[in-house]
């Protein structure tokens, strides 16, 4: 049996015992570390998926996971000379990978506090900072960016906002400066209305949250209509909660933290369960796509 076979049987082995009942030892515990988790005070049932899912340990929160991560990563090319802002950072993976090139400067906005607290823990140099604030409404100097980008954060806003927070980034940004996105997206330009609200209705119900994905030539448009013009268009299967996908995303270890913690908690493990069955009931409609455009 192959690596990949072989990681695929282990993952959903272990997704198929958190769905039924908990027979684990106690020795076999991997303990989540989590000083500052994020949704701290609200209940398992009131908290947004997401931040469910970081709770039981999941680092890896994008629809395309971190394979398109790394796809809209190498489309922005940042470097040295770059002063980055990250919108949403959320648990900070994606941060870490762009401190890798060793930009001039990262910002990271991030309304959540506990998020925030999280990333601020990976930024060691000078011109490094996280700010709590919105990314419809930054506060930050005027063309004072050469790269902006976002993950899993437009999919959760109403049109309205979608267009404020991408006009933000284009405000931020100097002539010629990257923008690039990474979001749930709807698999066809033909969904009929109907289809489309049940599928946003269904996805808003698991993760306690609007949910409002757009169809891939609406993402374009969108930041098209926003003064971008689109340089690359990457998708990806939205297979966040899938074994393989858990395995390359957080690695052996991770997954195995995550599904012990899943274990662990009756009412988390019924909220990830349900997510993951909506994820594949809908899975014609849904995919993720990631996009890159520059600043006319």
């Amino acid at each position: 049996m192959t690596g990949k076979a072989l990681g695929n049987t282990t993952a959903q082995s272990l997704l198929n015992i958190a769905a039924g009942p908990v027979c684990a030892r106690k020795e076999a515990a991997l303990e989540i570390i989590t000083k500052l988790a994020p949704g701290e005070g609200l209940k398992m049932n009131k908290m947004p998926g997401h931040w469910v899912l970081a709770r039981l340990g999941k680092r890896v929160l994008r629809p395309g996971g971190m394979n398109l991560t790394r796809r809209m990563l190498e489309a922005l090319r940042i470097q040295h000379r770059d002063d980055v802002v990250e919108f949403a950072p959320g648990m900070g993976i994606t941060a870490r990978l762009t401190l890798r090139s060793k930009p001039a400067s990262y910002t990271a906005v991030e309304r959540d506090q506990a998020a925030a607290k999280t990333v601020a823990t990976y930024l060691t140099g000078e011109r490094q900072q996280c700010v709590v604030g919105n990314a419809s409404d930054t506060g930050l100097p005027d063309q004072s960016a050469t790269v902006v980008y976002g993950e899993a954060m437009l999919t959760m806003q109403t049109e309205e906002t979608k267009r404020q927070i991408v006009g933000e980034a284009h405000r931020l940004l100097k002539i010629g400066g990257r923008y690039g996105i990474h979001e749930m997206c709807l698999m066809s330009d033909n969904l009929d209305e109907k289809e489309r609200r049940e599928t946003e209705r269904a996805l808003t119900g698991v993760v306690h949250h609007g949910v409002r994905p757009l169809a891939v030539s609406e993402w374009r448009s969108l930041l098209e209509s926003e003064g971008f013009e689109v340089r690359s268009v990457a998708m990806a299967t939205m297979s966040l909660l899938e074994p393989g996908r858990l395995i390359r995303d957080e690695g052996m270890l991770g997954a195995l933290r995550f599904v012990w913690n899943l274990l662990r908690d009756s009412e988390a493990r019924r909220r990830v369960l349900e997510m993951r069955a909506t994820f594949r009931r809908h899975r014609k409609q849904l995919g993720a796509v990631a996009i890159t455009g520059s600043k006319r």
